[in-house]
């Protein structure tokens, strides 16, 4: 074999314990004993502090690339994604020139991926106002799913589907047996909101009520109850929406959620007036939402963590004014999902085998990646050194995505990565990743 990883602690299918990984032609070809007698032209043994995980999987990631590369990039965002210990991402359909909504758009953003990737890179097609006749097409060029808003996007050229359209799409990928993943909030809802204004963080929250949410999933849920296509709620902030996500799953609708570091992290309380760097949409809210989401969890009811990693340059989160209402809504948390969700997770009793199952295994198995998100003979060599115990504090002039702007800047975090493994080989800041097709 060409590579044998011995680790006294790993996370594999039978739990967290020591394994020795053989690795051949960038697959991962067994999964050992610790002390099993298995001939590598190279033997790497961790130290006794740091655990093999996984390689990463985060299904939302916004690179913005072509079109608003000064927000980001694939060379910039792939690198910060593999100093977090990820090694695959999807890429968003929209931020990018073109918007990701027909086959000749996707073959632009796949050739300014080409050759720039550290990572392997998947991407998304886009529903939106009259492209429906589209939708075949681009799942047959191999995009994972399609996604859609309910409500204006923020960028013009990805307009929301309004209900008929929405219906209309969700029937196409019901025959196509495509995934639908929602920007779930209601446009209506938020019109009749007060409008977001000024420096104050509590005024922002009013302008994003928890009801839109709700509204918006219920919708989802009714029209994929009623086509049988496969729906997905991005980015859920909401808790009151839980019950209408788990009654979903009870009557046995295709249906699933995911949920967001942030909004396992931080808590509306502690957001001070003017720090636009924590205005997302869906917002952060209080801190008993919170707690609701982290049960909500480790239920299963809400399936996976992804970062919605949604940069931009720092002019555009308004710091000179501070005001939440015209400030760029998106958290920059590419490199940092890993160590911010194990800070919350193990004060929660919760352990890396929960991790890897939300940020790894979820991830892959929703998108139909069969050859990540496990340590298991078969699968892409793809692994995360982690020392679970060290700690630092994050320094925002020091991530590796294009812009120095995050919400998590001073903030103490436990676990470092300290190896990102693609395909066998540690990723050392030549780009090697590869361009992903679903299937």
């Amino acid at each position: 074999m060409e590579l044998v990883l011995r680790a006294r602690r790993a996370v594999t299918g039978a739990g967290e314990g020591p394994v020795a990984v053989g690795v051949d032609g960038g697959k991962i070809v067994a999964v050992e004993p610790y002390d099993a007698d298995l001939p590598g032209r190279r033997e790497v043994a961790l130290g006794d502090d740091a655990v093999l995980l996984p390689g990463l999987v985060d299904t939302h990631v916004h690179v913005n690339d072509p079109g608003r590369t000064e927000w980001e990039g694939f060379e910039t965002a792939t690198a910060a994604a593999a100093a977090g210990g990820v090694t695959t991402i999807v890429d968003m359909p929209l931020n990018s020139l073109p918007p990701t909504v027909d086959v000749a758009s996707l073959e632009v953003k796949r050739k300014t991926a080409e050759g720039r990737v550290h990572v392997d890179v998947g991407f998304w097609g886009g529903a939106v106002p009259g492209n429906a006749g589209e939708l075949a097409a681009l799942h047959e060029a191999g995009v994972f799913g399609f996604k859609c808003f309910l409500l204006h996007s923020g960028v013009d050229e990805f307009p929301p589907l309004d209900p008929a359209g929405f219906g209309e799409s969700m029937g196409v990928l019901s025959g196509l047996g495509a995934l639908m993943i929602v920007h779930a909030e209601d446009a209506g809802t938020i019109d009749g909101a007060p409008h977001a204004h000024g420096a104050a963080y509590r005024d922002f929250l009013d302008s994003r009520p928890r009801a839109a949410e709700n509204t918006a999933i219920a919708q989802v849920i009714a029209v994929a109850r009623e086509t049988g296509a496969r729906a997905h709620i991005l980015h859920l902030s909401s808790s009151d929406a839980i019950e209408l996500v788990d009654g979903a799953k009870r009557d046995g609708l295709p249906i699933s959620a995911e949920t967001c570091p942030h909004y396992l992290t931080f808590t509306a309380e502690e957001i001070g007036d003017g720090a636009t760097q924590f205005k997302c949409c869906p917002p952060i809210r209080e801190a008993a939402n919170r707690e609701r989401l982290w049960r909500a969890l480790g239920a299963g009811t809400i399936d996976c963590v992804v970062s919605d990693h949604s940069p931009c340059t720092p002019e555009l989160k308004r710091f000179d004014t501070g005001d939440f209402g015209v400030a760029w809504g998106g958290i920059a948390s590419l490199q940092l999902g890993l160590p911010a969700v194990w800070t919350q997770a193990r004060q929660r009793g919760y352990a890396l085998t929960d991790v890897v199952r939300w940020m790894a295994e979820a991830p892959a198995d929703q998108v139909g990646l069969r050859h990540k998100g496990r340590i298991e003979a078969g699968r892409d060599a793809d692994f995360c050194v982690f020392a679970p115990d060290e700690a630092f504090v994050v320094d925002k002039a020091k991530l590796r995505h294009r812009n120095p702007v995050s919400a998590y800047h001073g903030r103490p975090l436990a676990g470092v990565v300290r190896q990102t493994w693609l395909r066998g080989k540690e990723i050392d800041g030549e780009p090697a990743g590869r361009l992903l097709t679903r299937g």
